[in-house]
């Protein structure tokens, strides 16, 4: 379990075995630092995914898998820090890599907040669908602003048929009046005025009935439409709130963990920090002991052997390089010897050809002039160009 750890701190094992109990008990802790927040990591991003897709298997594997990133950034961040007894100096080389655990840091808190208050962003999250449900039931309702008007037309139909029949009982009080005498010429019996109500009561009692007949088969029509409509409406608006229901996902629960008071999500978060920052923050408060200056002799005499190695590599090569140059030079200059000798022989050669030319004229004009002595002066012109003689 010791070396396990001091794997986790990144730490030469060789060199722990040189060093004294304190070291190792040092590095074992800072080891299991790294260790835990991997695991706090791990569980953090299972569940993250968890509740994004639902799937225990999927949220397992990414869990490990983002476990195991974190846990490698923070044991990479850990094993690379030396300790030189300058904590000022030593802050400021891993400024950035605690800039990279804050991050880390508030991403690993933000799905284990949203589990701790989860009773709370419930509660929000069901306020906030009673809300959409709300306005889009309002929405819905002014996509359909016909039923409104179809109840409008109905009320004016029903409002003409009531009117036809006031107008009605109206003429019917006033025939009643006049047959017995109590109202119109005040005359009982059914007189001419009767007989002329009369014929204005069954004229209006007709409209009516032929305006009832037709008002129910007009009310009945929007009724219909109204009954059609008031289905799509409920459709729609059933439609709206399952979707509302499941209204619950990564975003949402973000958003409403937003409105939850700041200050417990800040502590939970801070607290998140100081554990995501606690590898980098032991290593850095960490006093610096014989692992230190065993491990930086040893890396100062490994890099001096490179260097020493890379130095007689160098002469290898500088040698190698003279040699060659060295070969290359002596070939050019026998080169150069060779055709220069070639270029003298071949002037040589062209010379001699030349004199032996020459003789051969020689001997053929001498016969020529011995054979005619009066042809000497042709012979002594023959050929020539621009007074040059050409063999």
């Amino acid at each position: 379990m010791k070396n396990f750890f001091w794997w986790c701190a990144g730490a030469d094992d060789t060199i722990l075995e040189k060093c004294s109990k304190s070291e190792h008990i040092k590095y074992a802790g800072i080891g299991a630092t790294v260790l835990f927040t991997g695991l706090l990591a791990a569980i953090s991003g299972g569940y993250a995914l968890y509740t994004v897709f639902d799937s225990a298997f999927q949220a397992i594997v990414f869990g490990l898998f983002w476990g195991a990133v974190i846990f490698n950034l923070d044991r990479f961040i850990v094993s690379t820090l030396r300790k030189e007894g300058k904590f000022w100096k030593e802050l400021l080389l891993v400024t950035p890599r605690i800039l990279l655990a804050l991050v880390l840091a508030v991403v690993i808190s933000k799905p284990l907040e949203l589990k701790i208050f989860d009773k709370e962003i419930q509660a929000i999250l069901k306020e906030k669908q009673a809300e959409l449900a709300i306005q889009h039931k309002a929405l819905v309702g002014k996509q359909f602003a016909e039923v409104d008007s179809i109840k409008t037309e109905i009320a004016g139909i029903q409002a003409g048929v009531a009117a036809k029949l006031q107008e009605r009982n109206e003429l019917y009080d006033a025939l009643a009046a006049e047959a017995d005498g109590t109202g119109g010429t005040g005359k009982i019996g059914k007189g001419p005025i009767f007989e002329e109500k009369k014929r204005q009561y069954d004229k209006v009692d007709e409209e009516l009935k032929l305006l009832q007949a037709g008002a129910q088969d007009q009310i009945k029509l929007r009724e219909q439409r109204i009954a059609d409509l008031m289905k799509q409406y409920d459709a729609t608006v059933a439609k709206g709130q399952e979707s509302f229901t499941h209204y619950d996902g990564l975003m949402a629960r973000v958003n409403a963990l937003d409105k939850l008071p700041w200050l417990p999500v800040f502590f939970i978060t801070l607290l998140f920090i100081c554990l995501e920052t606690a590898p980098i923050f032991t290593k850095l408060i960490s006093s610096k002991g014989p692992y230190d200056d065993i491990l930086k002799g040893v890396e100062h005499e490994r890099t001096t052997q490179e260097m020493q190695r890379v130095g007689e590599r160098q002469k290898q090569y500088d040698t190698r390089q003279m040699v060659g140059d060295a070969k290359f030079a002596a070939r050019t200059e026998y080169e150069v010897d060779a055709k220069r000798e070639e270029e003298r022989v071949k002037s040589d050669a062209h010379l001699e050809v030349v004199r032996q030319s020459a003789a051969v004229w020689k001997e053929r004009k001498l016969a020529d002039i011995h054979r005619s002595p009066n042809t000497a002066a042709d012979i002594l012109n023959d050929n020539e160009e621009n007074g040059y003689y050409k063999w």
